[in-house]
């Protein structure tokens, strides 16, 4: 038996019985003390250290829950077997937290003139003061009622969508909102879904592993290729039809009839992904597919992660009648894992009108932005780089001729603090080795042309 003799310490605030436990974990995982070891009576330790058989008691009993020893009657305490021991060298030390926060400063440019954090700090505190009593429930698995009112009158000046706050799920991020429609896809007898090819890979992930079909389906000019989807199976299909992503294809208003009607002579769904549509610098920005729809065949999905900031990850989606009926008989399943701080500090941003305010001056701000991108390639890489222009969304698709991989030149393109992605990371077929997607809206206006400048030369 190993001698145990904790050093107790008066000088800490940590209590006794702590610091024996302390004491006898470090010794079982560093091999001190080895599997089935006895460990010395509770009266006998508690007299060699000269505190109370209850203090060592305390630490005996604690070990024993966490595994770390075991007892048998009338025989005593035992060290248990432990296969892995702590790796004492990545245990985290106690960090300042303004030190740690200096430490996740990024490296990626940003620009706050994109969003007017001082007013939403001011809604926050509201919510904190006067509706603090709120905060002490859960959300509701549907979303907050004050959130969802707003959204749907915001998206029905906006977007032309007609719901009612009943239709509308809540959720954190667009990943969570699609696995709550898988389930209710999947009790509507619905097992295949289309995919836009190119398209956004982690909704295809979800579908994937929730075990449905999948095909993907070629994206044009004017959007998905519509005879090309499944006929005579129910099925649904995953568009964005406004802004499509990452090609900003625009799908016109008669081929959106051509897709509903397909959807309904197939008994099939549509779900239209919005989420960054409010964003058009030139002209108005183009209704949703929903507010067409008489037949409740369209799903309507959006999210604030582009017109706020990245982190507030708050997206909803818009079901149709018979489908919002299906979600609330197996919403009990899920627990709202959306801020309910956050979304009430939003409902309120909304109802000031300041949401608005911050589209407006984001339309205004990103089309410059967009002219500055497009001026500067032209400058100065007219002959490596095309841009393939859009109206809309915050960012853009450059074609770059050049033998060098798109990977390689969106690591030159990082060390100059400004995010770029291979196009390929979001096709399973086409060849697009030397196409980038540029997040301008990240990039300050007035630093534009000298980071292209800079880029261009580093490419």
């Amino acid at each position: 038996m190993k001698a145990i003799i904790p050093v107790l310490d008066d000088n800490v605030k940590r209590p006794y019985y702590l610091q024996v436990y302390d004491y006898i974990k470090q010794a079982i995982l560093h091999g001190e003390m080895r599997a089935d070891e006895k460990l010395p009576s509770l009266r006998g330790l508690a007299t060699q250290l000269s505190i109370s058989i209850t203090t060592i008691e305390q630490a005996y009993n604690q070990l024993t829950v966490e595994g770390y020893i075991y007892s048998k009657p009338q025989s005593g305490y035992f060290v248990s077997s432990i296969t892995h021991a702590v790796d004492t060298a990545h245990v985290p030390h106690n960090l300042p937290l303004h030190i740690a926060l200096e430490e996740e400063v990024p490296t990626l440019l940003y620009d706050l003139a994109c969003f007017n954090f001082t007013k939403w700090k001011k809604c926050m505190a509201k919510i904190l003061t006067e509706y603090s009593p709120l905060l002490l429930f859960e959300s509701d698995p549907q979303g907050e009622a004050a959130l969802r009112h707003e959204i749907s009158q915001y998206i029905y000046r906006s977007r032309g969508a007609i719901c009612t706050p009943e239709q509308i799920v809540i959720g954190a991020g667009t990943q969570q909102i699609t696995g709550q429609l898988t389930s209710i896809l999947s009790k509507m007898g619905i097992g295949h879904i289309a995919v836009e090819e190119p398209g956004y890979l982690p909704v295809r992930s979800i579908f994937r592993d929730r075990g449905f079909v999948m095909t993907p389906v070629p994206v044009g000019r004017e959007g998905v290729n519509i005879a090309l989807l499944p006929s005579n199976i129910p099925s649904a299909v995953y568009v964005s039809p406004s802004n499509q992503f990452p090609t900003g294809a625009v799908m016109p208003v008669g081929k959106r009839y051509e897709l509903l009607d397909w959807a309904n002579r197939n008994n099939s769904i549509i779900l239209e992904d919005d989420y960054d549509s409010e964003l058009r610098y030139f002209g108005k920005p183009i209704p949703a597919m929903q507010g067409l729809d008489t037949n409740q065949r369209v799903v309507y999905l959006g999210s604030f992660s582009s017109t706020t900031f990245s982190s507030m990850k708050i997206s909803y989606m818009v079901l149709p009648p018979t489908m919002a009926k299906i979600f609330r008989s197996i919403c009990s399943d899920y627990v709202q894992t959306c801020s309910k701080t956050e979304q009430l500090t939003l409902a309120l941003f909304m109802e000031q009108g300041l949401y608005q305010t911050n589209i407006k001056k984001l339309r205004n701000l990103y089309a410059q932005k967009l002219q500055a991108l497009i001026s500067a390639f032209s400058k100065y890489g007219s002959a490596l780089i095309k841009p393939v222009n859009t109206s809309s969304g915050i960012n853009i698709i450059i074609n770059v001729e050049t033998d060098r991989s798109a990977e390689d030149l969106c690591a030159s393109a990082l060390e100059l603090g400004i995010l770029a992605i291979p196009v390929s990371l979001y096709t399973e077929g086409a060849d697009s080795a030397t196409s980038v997607i540029i997040y301008y809206n990240r990039i300050p206006l007035d630093q534009i042309d000298p980071l292209i400048a800079k880029l261009v030369k580093k490419w």
